[in-house]
């Protein structure tokens, strides 16, 4: 059985209600994989409704001793320069 889709971790989204990194499924719930799983050299999440996984593209070492999950930059504001009317 082949992976539904392949998804770099900086595009899922850190749920720490779930414990998980949760990317959207199409059928309406979300993948997930755990930080443990991510420690552990798992690249597949699971969706929980559904038999539908994704491979996971990360590099291990950045989860390797990760205690919680690495923190993404924020995003800067853009100026915008110009009339826009």
């Amino acid at each position: 059985m082949s992976a539904y889709d392949e998804v770099e971790i900086e595009d899922m989204e850190w749920n720490a209600e779930l414990g998980a990194y949760t990317y959207p499924c199409p059928c309406g719930d979300l993948f997930q994989i755990t930080l443990a799983d991510l420690r552990l050299g798992e690249e597949i999440a699971r969706c929980p409704s559904c038999s539908l996984f994704l491979t996971v593209v990360y590099n291990e070492e950045d989860f390797a001793d990760a205690k919680e999950p690495p923190h993404k930059p924020a995003p800067r504001p853009v100026a915008c320069w110009g009339n826009f009317f």
